[in-house]
This record gives structure tokens, sequence and C-alpha cells, in this order.
């Protein structure tokens, strides 16, 4: 599989939401997801234009999952992607704190930039591979502070706007969960694939496997099991 049989547009992870990388700006501070999901249409747009007569998949871990979800519920944008693959999606995600859930529309709104110290990060097992945790954690391009409040209300927000929606998702979709993720829910991934609209839907759930499925041991498997099926969309082989 090359440029010439597909566009896959591999964009939103977690550094578009906590700062990872080279980002300016205040670092894990986002006022809006909404911004993420216009900029992500942008983007998409434009790489269609230049790409013209291919098929575009999207690809989303996480909270970058949920951008492009709540994306792909808007019909004219659904219309140009021919299918997803989400790893780990945020579609239900536990709060550091209950009181969170009741709190964060105030507190995001007087203390916006406030840090909880709760759900610092910082060395969180989101891999069975040492080795990559330590890669990790070690890169200072990787953002391990704590969450701004802010940020998480949003995260809070675009959940519960998918769960509200899930009927509403009629595109292709690939799903891949580990069922040890303690970061997002794989339960609410389970919600997600039962209730889509889409004809064409797919979920494989790893059994003891973590948050970040390309860091995992068997991350080899993980690439296969999302080429074979990125492939048989391309060639027009999918089984219903």
């Amino acid at each position: 599989m090359n440029r010439d049989n597909v566009l896959w547009n591999n964009f939103f992870r977690d550094s578009t939401i906590f700062g990872h990388g080279g980002s300016d700006g205040l670092h894990a501070y986002v006022h809006s997801l909404d911004a993420a999901v216009k900029d992500m249409k942008l983007f998409v747009e434009k790489v269609l234009a230049d790409n013209p007569g291919l098929p575009c998949f999207c690809f989303g871990h996480s909270t970058g999952a949920a951008i492009v979800l709540k994306a792909v519920l808007d019909p004219k944008f659904e219309a140009n992607v021919a299918g997803v693959v989400l790893t780990s999606p945020a579609v239900g995600v536990e709060p550091s704190h209950p009181i969170f859930v009741v709190l964060a529309p105030i507190v995001s709104f007087l203390l916006p930039r406030y840090q909880i110290s709760a759900a610092n990060k910082n060395g969180m097992p989101v891999s069975r591979d040492p080795e990559a945790l330590v890669a990790k954690y070690t890169d200072p391009l990787v953002y391990t502070g704590s969450i701004r409040v802010r940020t998480g209300y949003e995260i809070l927000r675009i959940t519960t706007y998918l769960q509200r929606n899930l009927n509403r998702l009629k595109v292709p979709f690939l799903l891949l969960h580990g069922t040890a993720d303690t970061v997002t829910d794989p339960e609410a991934s389970k919600k997600l694939h039962k209730y889509a609209s889409s004809a064409d839907k797919t979920m494989k759930l790893y059994q003891g496997f973590l948050h970040d499925l390309l860091f995992e041991p068997e991350r080899d498997d993980i690439v296969k099991d999302i080429i074979d099926w990125l492939c048989c969309r391309v060639h027009g082989q999918v089984v219903q």
C-alpha cells in the first residue's frame, strides 16, 4: 500500500491535546476541542485538494480519536472520508475524582489554566514494554505534567457528546482497544461498536494490553491489523 493506493491522514494523536512535541503556547491547555475538530476538517480538505481521486482514511488515538469521531459525525465531512482507524478512543474516561464532573464547568471558567495534580501523567503505565515507557517519559518532547482544568473539562465534554450520538456514526471504522487500559474506557468502545450505525465496523480487543497500543510489545502485530484493514477497503475486499 503506497501513496498511489490510499491517502491515510495520520494526524490527530494526543500531541494535539497535551502539548507533546514543539507545540507553542501553554502546554496541556486546550480552550476548546471544537477548534481542533475544525482544524482537522480544514486540514483534510487541503490534503484532499492536493491529492484528488485518492480515498482518505483518518487515524486517531485517545483524545485524537474523539476528535476524529466528532468530525465524521458531520455528514458533509463524512462524505469525504473512506474510513477511520481508532486506537484507545476517548469515548469514555474516568475523571481523577468524581467531584470533578460536578465542579469542572465552574472551575474551568474561573481557573481554566489551573493544573490538577491528581491527574499527573508522569510515569503512568500506558505500555507493558518497560523500554518503551522509559523512552516515552525521558523524551523531552513528551509532556508529563498535570492536566489543566479546562482541558480536562473539554475531554469530558467531547466524550459526553459522543456517547449521546453513537448511533449517528456511519463511516466505516476499525476500533482497537486494550482491555487493561486505565486511561480510556474499553467498555465505552464496546458501546461505540454496538450502537454505531456503520454497516462496516470492526472492533478488536487486546486482552491485557494498555493504553498506548503502538508502544506495546506486540505493536508490529497491531500495525499489521491496521494495514490489513486498510488494504481490504482500498482494494474492495471487504466481507460484511
